[in-house]
C-alpha cells in the first residue's frame, strides 16, 4: 500500500527574543508549541535570576542544561529495555513448561 506523504506546514516559533521560522509536519506542530512554551518558561526562569549579572548567552546555557537534564532524568525513569528483556525471558519460560 503506498504511503501517503504529508505536506509540511510553516510555523513560527519565539525562542530567546528570536523568531524561528520552520517547516513541521502537521501532527508534530503541538510538540513545536509545547517545547516552544518549556524553552521560554526555563529561559525567563534563569533570565530573571541572573540577567544583569551573567551573559545572556551563561544564561541560555544554564537553561539548556536544565533541559537536557529534565530529560536525561524523564528518559532513564521510561528505560524499558529491562523490562522487556525480563518480559521475553518470561514468555519464553513459560512457553517450555507449556510444550
Amino acid at each position: 500500500m503506498a504511503e501517503v506523504k504529508k505536506e509540511k506546514q510553516h510555523i513560527s516559533l519565539n525562542i530567546c527574543d528570536e523568531r524561528i521560522d520552520i517547516y513541521v509536519q502537521p501532527d508534530a506542530e503541538g510538540y513545536y508549541r509545547d517545547a516552544e512554551k518549556l524553552v521560554q518558561t526555563t529561559y525567563g526562569k534563569f533570565a530573571e535570576m541572573f540577567r544583569g549579572r551573567k551573559s545572556e548567552r551563561f544564561i541560555a546555557a544554564t537553561a539548556l542544561l536544565e533541559m537536557a537534564v529534565k530529560y536525561q532524568m524523564e528518559h532513564a525513569s521510561k528505560d524499558t529495555d529491562s523490562y522487556n528483556t525480563l518480559l521475553q525471558r518470561l514468555t519464553s519460560d513459560i512457553d517450555e513448561a507449556l510444550k
